[in-house]
């Protein structure tokens, strides 16, 4: 490999990861806007004990979702962040192996080779 497919590769790997990181900023910006408007949803709407939902079963479904959203979704974001910052970390190392990785791509191949009916 010369100098200038080295260089290629490695503006390819950069570029890659700058969109990484710029599709990690988005999805941050897009919870902490999404989070901001469930608070306020949940504090100035449905807080008011003179609104038009006196429904309790209402409320209370309303409040676990208001509450579970923020939650899981930290969690997908936490999981984005791991992926994009940590080089090595144990979730890629989950991801290439067990998600169609170049991992599971060698071992199905040779999964397939070695079955005489193929």
């Amino acid at each position: 490999m010369n100098t200038s497919e080295k260089e290629q590769n490695r503006y390819k790997r950069a570029k890659k990861r700058v969109e990484d990181e710029k599709g990690f900023y988005n999805h941050l910006v897009v919870y902490i806007v999404i989070n901001i408007i469930i608070i306020c949803i949940n504090r100035f709407i449905y807080t008011d004990n003179n609104n038009a939902f006196t429904d309790k079963g209402f409320i209370e479904w309303l409040n676990w979702n208001l509450l579970a959203t923020p939650i899981l979704w930290g969690i997908g974001l936490l999981i984005h962040g791991l992926r994009v910052f940590k080089k090595n970390n144990f979730l890629n190392k989950i991801f290439k192996r067990f998600v169609f990785g170049s991992e599971w791509e060698k071992r199905k191949i040779k999964e397939l080779m070695d079955k005489e009916d193929f």
